[in-house]
């Protein structure tokens, strides 16, 4: 079998036999039709890799023997990305595609204009969430979980927040140079954050900057991409 392009989630690992979960187990053996003797490339979420043999091809239970464990040499991403709660399964999508790049969490916030039914506690949704994270994990090869944090409100979230924040704000400008310190990517829902929620994040002063993110209106999803692209992946 050739190796799969894909890391198999395993966490903690251990040097050592260790078992692979049921839906890890049965991708490796039904899906990519491993046997004893092949390697899987596994990861934990945590800056953690390893060469793992298989010992047992189970498809429920597959034991896997790892000689080494590798410790990335990225740190801990600092960015992460507080986006409002939307409706439909927009929130999914932002998360498949944002936990591919080098986010630290991603926090759903319950604010003023927000588009989720309010006696949601959006359990499915989180968990959903939860699983696109994971698949990114996986997919990407990057070495951390990207977090899911939520629903929380707004003003729970920053009264507990000690962080930089970076406002997506039509009269933003881009930013210059290193984030060095933990700082969070604020969306708003569709027609954006309220004026109360806005004179609410900027007066934490110079812990506040505001982004541009070009002439057009764009879709809440569509911004967390593209102030993602500008900041993560610039």
């Amino acid at each position: 079998m050739k190796s799969p392009d894909s890391h198999f989630y395993l966490s903690p690992i251990a040097v050592g036999r260790n078992t692979l979960d049921e839906n890890e187990s049965s991708h490796a053996v039904r899906v990519c039709r491993a046997a004893e003797g092949d390697t899987l490339q596994l990861c934990d979420g945590l800056g953690h890799f390893a060469d793992a043999t298989i010992v047992r091809a189970d498809p429920k239970a597959c034991e896997v023997e790892v000689a080494e464990i590798v410790t990335a040499s990225d740190a801990r991403p600092k960015v992460s990305l507080g986006i409002a709660c939307l409706k439909d399964d927009a929130l999914e999508e932002v998360v498949f595609h944002a936990a591919q790049t080098e986010t630290d969490k991603i926090i759903f916030l319950r604010t003023d204009f927000s588009q989720e039914p309010k006696n949601s506690d959006l359990h499915k949704t989180v968990h959903r969430a939860e699983l696109k994270s994971l698949v990114s994990l996986k997919q990407s090869k990057k070495p951390w979980l990207t977090q899911i944090v939520g629903p929380i409100t707004l003003d729970e979230w920053l009264g507990g927040y000690k962080g930089d924040i970076i406002l997506c704000d039509e009269n933003g400008s881009p930013l210059p140079g290193e984030i060095k310190d933990e700082t969070t990517l604020l969306i708003g829902p569709e027609g954006g954050f309220s004026p109360r929620e806005i004179d609410m994040i900027k007066a934490l002063g110079n812990r506040t900057r505001l982004l541009g993110l070009g002439k057009t209106r764009l879709r809440a999803r569509t911004a967390a991409m593209v102030a993602l692209g500008k900041v993560v992946c610039a």
